[in-house]
Order: C-alpha cells, then structure tokens, then sequence
C-alpha cells in the first residue's frame, strides 16, 4: 500500500498530500488520493467527488487565479500526473486570518503531489514542460457564470513569475481584475460563508 506524508501549508484550510512513488524501468506508480490519508488529515470522510476534469498545458501557459462564487462554491483536490508546474494558491475569502496570502507548491508527475484547496482558495498554476497536464476533483460541477478570476499578474500579490511577455494566458486572465479591484467590486468571497458552504460537503 502506498504511504502519503500530509502537510498543512500557511493558508488556512489547504492540505498538501505527498504519496510514495514507485518507479522502475517501466515507469512510475503512484496513488495521489488516498481515503486514509485525506480522512486522517482533514478529519473528515472521502472527499465528496461531483466532477473530474484535466487540462494540458504548454511551457510557459499561466492559468488563473480562478475561483468559484459562494454560494455555491466548490473544494477543489489538484495534482499533476504529467509533466510539472508551480502550483499557486491565493487566499480570496474576505475576513480569513490568512486573507491574500498565497502559497506556491510544484506538482509535477515525478512527485505526484497533490492539494486540497478550500471553498473560497484561488487556484492558478505556470506550466514548467510542455504537455504537463492538471487534474480537477471537484465538489460541484462546472457551471461557467460562477467562475470567477483574479489575475495573476496582480503587483501587489507579487507571486513570482517571469515578465509577462514570457507568459502565455487567456485573454479571460489576461483581463482579470486585481485582488483590491474584485474585493472593491464585492467578487471575492465572505471567509464565512466559505466555512459554511464547505461544512455541508460532508453532512
């Protein structure tokens, strides 16, 4: 059986999970959710899965930081089979005690690591390798007017990125609003109705 390590990063509420990775000749095996692990750490049942969905990226794409609305708001569990990226996680709920710090984290299939991101978390990510794919285990399913953005490119957030000439984005991000400009418009997230919304994933 493969042995995850459980990690608590400095935004409230995220848990990072390091399986064991096999590799030989063949390849490499590993087990980036595992039911023990995830219950022992959050303290809580399975994660309550409604959708999975993946992308794959070129060098140098940057997508994010994206974020649901809430309500309804969806948790989120990310990781990397292929390829590696420099994950980013951005605390957007408005009234949490670690609101717009941001943590960044690589995923990549090497390490196999992966996130739990709370209601209310942003999530953004830099391809590092051609072809590097990300997977999405998601609370809720996809329903676009509830997708929400704040970009990455955001000074005052500083996350460390190459210039911008060197990025590639959607012209969704490329337009994003900053974390002061979203939070001045009332797009961001009350850190409390995250904490609710998130508590009815596991009655």
């Amino acid at each position: 059986m493969s042995v995850t390590q459980a990690r608590t990063p400095a935004i409230e509420g995220v848990r990072e999970f390091t399986p064991q990775v096999y590799g030989d000749d063949r390849g490499r095996f590993a087990s980036p959710y595992q039911e023990t692990a995830f219950t022992e750490a959050m303290d809580r049942p399975l994660f309550p899965v409604k959708d999975i969905s993946h992308n794959v990226s070129a060098d140098g794409v940057l997508r994010g930081i994206h974020y649901t609305a809430t309500p309804p708001g969806r948790a989120k569990y990310v990781y990397c089979p292929h390829g590696r990226v420099l994950d980013f996680l951005v605390d957007l709920r408005v009234g949490s005690p670690t609101f717009g710090r941001w943590e960044a984290t690589e995923l990549s299939g090497e390490n196999c690591r992966a996130l739990y991101i709370p209601v209310g978390v942003g999530h953004a990510f830099l391809s590092q390798q051609d072809d590097s794919v990300v997977v999405y285990v998601m609370s809720r399913g996809y329903v676009p007017h509830n997708e929400l953005a704040v970009s990455p490119l955001d000074p005052a957030l500083g996350l460390p990125l190459p210039t911008a000439h060197d990025l590639r984005l959607s012209p969704r991000d490329a337009g994003a609003p900053t974390l002061d400009e979203a939070r001045g418009k009332g797009l961001l997230p009350a850190y409390d109705t995250c904490r609710e919304v998130e508590a009815l994933l596991w009655p």
